[in-house]
């Protein structure tokens, strides 16, 4: 976990605190200040004025790609205290392993409102539901996710629209956490297998095209599956599909 900002004080501050980055007030000040915190390369900064202009009071942002695993790895930057984002870690695991890859694709840009496990404890005026969107930087999925008052019901176009901006600005930051780390996973052999896989051939044809046995071919397909956290040939082609890599 490169960047995890666990700031148990502005956690037990009121919800009402205004954020030292400042208020901005309309979206083209919004993405004026983005650009100028994603020339610093302050990732936490533009997160807190995004988790702002939204009427959100914390932020989490994630690898989801990475969430099938139950470390905290998947954690780029956050101001949620260490202990919820733990907890958070296992729920999200969870989750993962229960979508498939079409559910995926159709849940980008699409504001999910989830509870937080029963056994975490929120400070006072904090909703106990939290907010999940989903998005794209090149080929690393993100989520953003965040907390909001009570009595605050967040519009889900104002959502959507703060998780393009989050896209935006993650694109620009200058932070190594967001960069993908599984663009160079795959083997040429890999990739190829994947490309043929992708075209409908089975194991047999690949084995016969690129001229080594059906056995070895069904190796690199597993190591393909095992490497994108898929579990079949179709969930394998969804994934290369949607980062681009057939």
């Amino acid at each position: 976990m490169d960047v995890l900002q666990a700031e148990s004080a502005t956690w037990a501050g009121s919800t009402a605190t205004v954020r030292a980055v400042g208020r901005v007030s309309t979206r083209e000040q919004l993405i004026r200040r983005l650009g100028e915190f994603a020339e610093r390369g302050n990732l936490g900064k533009g997160l807190a004025a995004l988790t702002e202009y939204v009427g959100a009071t914390h932020y989490l942002l994630a690898r989801y790609d990475l969430s099938q695993d139950e470390g905290l790895d998947f954690v780029i930057c956050s101001d949620w205290p260490f202990d919820v984002v733990k907890r958070l870690a296992k729920v999200m695991s969870g989750l993962h392993s229960k979508t498939n890859e079409l559910e995926k694709c159709l849940s980008v840009l699409q504001p999910c409102f989830m509870s937080l496990p029963d056994d975490v404890d929120i400070s006072r005026g904090i909703s106990r539901e939290y907010c999940s969107i989903t998005f794209n930087v090149g080929r690393v999925r993100l989520s953003l996710m965040l907390l909001f008052p009570q009595d605050v019901i967040l519009s889900q176009e104002s959502v959507r629209d703060v998780g393009i901006l989050t896209g935006y600005f993650a694109s620009f930051a200058n932070d190594r956490s967001v960069r993908s780390d599984r663009d160079f996973e795959l083997t040429e052999r890999e990739l190829e297998c994947l490309f043929w896989i992708a075209e409908g051939k089975t194991s047999d044809e690949i084995a016969m095209i690129l001229g080594i046995s059906r056995n070895t071919i069904n190796n690199y397909i597993t190591s393909v599956m095992r490497k994108t956290a898929t579990k079949t040939r179709s969930e394998a082609i969804a994934y290369a599909v949607r980062n681009n890599l057939v």
